[in-house]
């Protein structure tokens, strides 16, 4: 079984992009897993049979695509599993490809002395746990006793983690489309230290995805945000919502907790953007009635300034802090 993790070097407008690109991958295998705002999982099992070429040659083959079409480059990830996939395309720079082999031995000898940290899915209050226990690298994970690790994280993450750490790949890919999110981003013009620009910026942005998802009448389950900076590294965090929604103050109060808890001090940002991720139609989602009349306002505020903004186009209404 072989696993591909593209990551692409996309523009700052990647939504309109992503697709076609998806387009390039599903030319070579039809499952193809959309992983917003940049990436994609592929499955090329049958692919290699059919096109009688490794996945190293076919990984080449999707790369000179995307660049003659598309104008874009990628870091590709290859392994036996999804999780060997994610976890070599962290390897992978732009316009290389990172394999894991699939013999067992292989598998091992790439997991052992790497950080505990690089397992998909432990994240950084985990990773903290099992370092102060001395299990600071995936060799340390696999030789523990699969009672410690549940002890030390809880019954399901611990098996869950002692058979990543083994190299037991359960995952694999679902065919999905991008059209399950929506994206957009707010760019400065220069590396901006402003706290206040940082959240006019998560309120303009919140209030396009809740005038696009009300506008396809969609509403939204997860709520993630990236924050750019000037070193080009970046910060995503994510946030479930109480409710799905599509409603512009929902959103902005989301966006401006994941902000206020990153604790940026003095940060050089280069842009933020917001992903409305969980996409359902909003006739199928419930609505918690509520008494507030400030909430009920907002939402009748809402409807008008749609009505408005899809007569006389973006920039026709806003709030005031934005014009200002």
């Amino acid at each position: 079984m072989t696993i591909l993790c593209v990551r692409f070097q996309l523009p700052p407008m990647y939504e309109a992009a992503l697709p076609g690109l998806l387009g390039t991958l599903e030319e070579f295998t039809p499952v193809v897993e959309a992983l917003p705002p940049d990436g994609a999982l592929a499955d090329l099992r049958g692919a290699e049979r059919y096109f009688r070429r490794d996945v190293v040659e076919l990984a080449s083959l999707i790369r000179v695509r995307a660049l003659a079409w598309h104008g874009v480059d990628c870091a590709i990830g290859a392994g036996p599993g999804p999780m060997f996939a994610r976890m070599a395309l962290r390897e992978a720079a732009p316009g290389e490809t990172r394999v894991v082999p699939e013999e067992p031995g292989a598998r091992t000898e790439f997991l052992a002395e790497r950080s505990v940290r690089a397992l998909p899915g432990v994240g950084t209050a985990t990773a903290r746990t099992l370092c102060e226990y001395g299990l600071d690298s995936i060799g340390k994970v696999a030789a523990a006793p699969l009672s410690t690790l549940q002890r030390l994280t809880g019954a399901r993450l611990g098996r869950e983690l002692h058979e990543k750490a083994l190299g037991i790949d359960r995952g694999r890919v679902v065919p999905n489309a991008v059209s399950r999110s929506l994206a957009t981003e707010r760019p400065f013009r220069r590396d901006e230290l402003d706290p206040a620009r940082h959240r006019r910026a998560l309120l303009s942005a919140a209030g396009e995805l809740g005038a696009r998802l009300r506008s396809l009448e969609k509403v939204c389950r997860t709520l993630t945000m990236t924050v750019r900076y000037a070193d080009c590294s970046a910060t995503t965090r994510s946030r479930t919502l109480p409710e799905p929604t599509a409603h512009t103050s929902a959103l902005t109060d989301a966006a401006y907790r994941m902000y206020e808890a990153l604790g940026l001090q003095r940060a050089r940002v280069r842009g933020i953007a917001l992903r409305a991720e969980g996409l359902a139609p909003a006739e199928q989602a419930s609505y918690q009635l509520t008494f507030d009349p400030v909430d009920e306002k907002a939402r009748r505020i809402e409807e008008v300034t749609d009505r408005v903004l899809a007569k006389f186009g973006p920039g026709a209404v806003m709030p005031g802090v934005l014009a200002a």
